[in-house]
């Protein structure tokens, strides 16, 4: 057998593993045991990570809608049929009638020629990542407050850090390899923090688990705040040489009160004062957060970032911020400008001196105006004047439980789908193009501490499907675009060139050391450990001030729980490559074996209360609606809520009704009864 090292494009850890192939099929996969990220460890989908190659339900030819039936063409009449179309609809209803979104699944490389297509060639901005509507709160909080949008700090710091804040993540479920990085620093002494409102097994291990209440991390972190500020132990030097608008933001938090803040978040006054000393008197803490839209406001993220300020936790060893992504390439999708407001590298639409750059760069003209993101175009009426829509790797009827998408499908006249298998957003595609499998073309993905990584092809793809930066090169220049790209090796040489952090990072460069993080620029090859590792100078933080809440409205007596939306640890069942997996899929269901119609979680008090057991039938019942479901009796809720999984969607739309995105997905409290059946 042949023993290939890569990385594993699971989630955004970014693991190296070996693939072990045999007669052009992969057989297995081990962990390396020198790679900075894991050192020997994978999860269970790395493990398994193989199979989905292999699978024998992968679309293996480009497929055209006629009569309402898909039927399989050629390549030269499915690219042909697409910019024809593409064209047509452009000429008839102006570029912005057109949209492209993809997966935070796919690599740099097909990420920067999908957003360069729109813009460059068919004029509009209207691009986006398909967990848009989850990760753009934290990118324009960083921007703001620290100068880039992503993890300051390496993942293998964690082992250096003293103190660890953990906030709203289940790590044990969905960053298992980080969620060991932090048991192993607790065990050889760093304290630890965990804040959710659910308990789940990196909590179990907490000095202080903050079992907050939904919807008031505000008030936590203000509370926590003020006690460093009453006590004096803010980094007074870090502040007046970094830092920008400190009394402003002094000006605010003296405006919170520990005791008020206890009685609304649900933890104790004492608790909470514990661990705001731990983490303020630590030589290095670091704050490791979800970015998951349901425990995610801007004000949240904004008081968490305020906080590594106001203690120096930026710019050294083991502290920092960590964003964390778990989709594998979140953060290069952003990197590369799949985002309908932002250039590649970040740049805003209006940055006259770069678009120019730019546009001398692509030979186009480029639009100027905001485009329309994934959520706008799914739920609103904005979404009503696009008129085609191309997804790469996006199974929005699937995952998009912010909006009914099987609806929104339905609206447009022409949609095109590139995927490794036929998803129930493809049912309602026109045109169906198959892609190579991992392990089946070179290309790289950046992982959630900035590590931009290659992952080798270790076999030959089937005859068939084709890479999705091939197929995107092919459409433009079918429709006159004069583009000219042999490998993927040649899209990263330009995404160097229009990139300035990506500078350094050629596949010549990137296939050294376990790839680079960025920045990696040419001044710079090896890379950035962490942000700032060279030494701080003048001010490039900012302090935002989070101004005190409103009062948190009260359960009523009629309505006494509080809903909270979230992902059950065995949520990674309906991931589209897990169910094509045999292994993961038997492994992921587990906990649905018990509940197959889907479930809500109570605490094992309130069921108590309410005379209902663990499997129990229950009706759930808000104002805007109510739902019948099964009821799964847990620890890991705490008394007072309940918890709905995400991927429960019809519970979830009964309960919620029209409401669902502005009260269930703002942070809006939502409150419920539960009846028993």
């Amino acid at each position: 057998m042949a023993h290939k090292l890569t990385t594993c494009t699971f989630c955004g850890v970014g693991c190296g593993i070996y693939l072990e192939t045999a007669a052009d099929k992969v057989m297995g996969a081990y962990p390396s045991m020198s790679h900075p990220s894991n050192q020997g460890r994978i999860c269970v989908r790395g493990w398994n990570v193989h199979e989905v190659a292999s699978s024998p339900d992968r679309l293996k030819s480009p497929l055209i809608r006629r009569n309402g039936r898909l039927e399989s063409v050629g390549w030269d009449e499915a690219i042909g049929f697409i910019a024809a179309r593409l064209s047509e609809i452009r000429t008839n209803h102006g570029p912005d009638a057109l949209a492209f979104y993809n997966s935070p699944r796919c690599s740099n490389e097909e990420s920067y020629l999908l957003q360069k297509l729109a813009r460059a060639v068919i004029g509009t901005n209207n691009v986006d990542h398909g967990t848009g509507v989850y990760s753009n709160n934290s990118i324009q909080v960083l921007l703001d407050m620290i100068g880039l949008p992503a993890t300051t700090n390496s993942i293998g710091e964690l082992a250096q850090s003293e103190v660890l804040v953990v906030d709203g993540v289940d790590l044990g479920m969905q960053l298992p390899t980080i969620g060991g990085w932090v048991i192993r620093a607790k065990l050889k002494g760093a304290k630890l923090i965990v804040i959710d409102a659910r308990r789940h097994r990196v909590a179990e291990q907490a000095d202080y688990f903050l079992q907050v209440k939904p919807g008031t991390r505000v008030w936590l972190y203000g509370a926590m705040a003020k006690v460093i500020v009453d006590r004096g132990l803010m980094d007074h030097a870090f502040i007046k040489n970094h830092c920008h608008d400190y009394e402003t933001y002094l000006a605010a938090i003296r405006d919170f009160d520990l005791l008020s803040a206890a009685a609304i978040c649900g933890v104790p006054a004492s608790m909470i004062e514990a661990a705001a000393l731990t983490y303020a008197q630590a030589s290095s803490a670091a704050l490791l957060y979800s970015t998951g839209v349901e425990s995610r406001s801007k004000a949240s993220i904004r008081s968490l970032v305020n906080l590594a300020l106001l203690t120096g936790n930026v710019g050294k060893a083991g502290a920092g911020i960590y964003a964390l992504t778990e989709h594998n390439n979140l953060q290069g999708v952003c990197d590369m400008g799949m985002l309908p407001d932002r250039l590649p590298g970040y740049e805003s639409l209006q940055n006259e001196v770069f678009r120019r750059k730019l546009e001398m760069r692509w030979d186009a003209t480029l639009p100027v105006r905001p485009g329309i993101g994934a959520r706008n175009l799914l739920e609103s009426d904005d979404g009503s004047k696009v008129k085609a829509l191309w997804l790469c790797r996006y199974d929005p009827v699937t995952t998009a439980t912010f909006c009914d998408a099987d609806a929104a499908m339905k609206r447009f006249d022409f949609i095109v789908v590139q995927h490794l298998f036929m998803t129930r957003t493809a049912e309602y595609a026109d045109v169906i193009l198959p892609l190579v499998a991992f392990g089946e073309e070179r290309v790289s993905f950046t992982s959630t501490d900035r590590r931009i990584q290659l992952a080798e092809q270790v076999i030959d793809p089937p005859a068939g499907p084709r890479p999705a930066w091939r197929q995107v090169t092919d459409i433009a220049r079918a429709l006159g675009a004069d583009w000219h790209y042999s490998s993927a090796a040649d899209i990263m040489d330009e995404i160097g060139e229009v990139v300035p952090f990506y500078s350094g990072a050629s596949y010549e460069n990137l296939a050294r050391d376990y790839g680079r993080q960025w920045p990696c620029t040419k001044d710079k090859p090896l890379g950035t450990r962490f942000l700032y590792e060279d030494g701080l100078s003048g001010r490039p933080f900012r302090f935002v001030p989070v101004s005190r809440p409103a009062a948190i409205q009260d359960a009523g007596p009629d309505y006494p729980l509080t809903l909270i939306f979230g992902h059950s640890l065995y949520y990674w069942h309906q991931n589209i490559l897990v169910k094509h997996s045999e292994t993961l899929r038997r492994e992921l269901r587990v906990l649905l074996l018990d509940y197959p119609d889907g479930f809500v979680e109570i605490s094992e008090a309130d069921a108590k209360a309410l005379g209902i057991r663990d499997g129990a039938k229950i009706r759930v019942v808000s104002s805007h609606g109510s739902a019948v479901t099964d009821a799964r009796v847990t620890g890991e809720v705490r008394s007072g809520t309940i918890c709905v999984p995400f991927f429960v969607r019809e519970v979830v739309r009964q309960i919620l009704g029209e409401t669902l995105a502005e009260a269930g997905l703002a942070g809006q409290p939502v409150f419920v009864r539960i009846e028993k059946i």
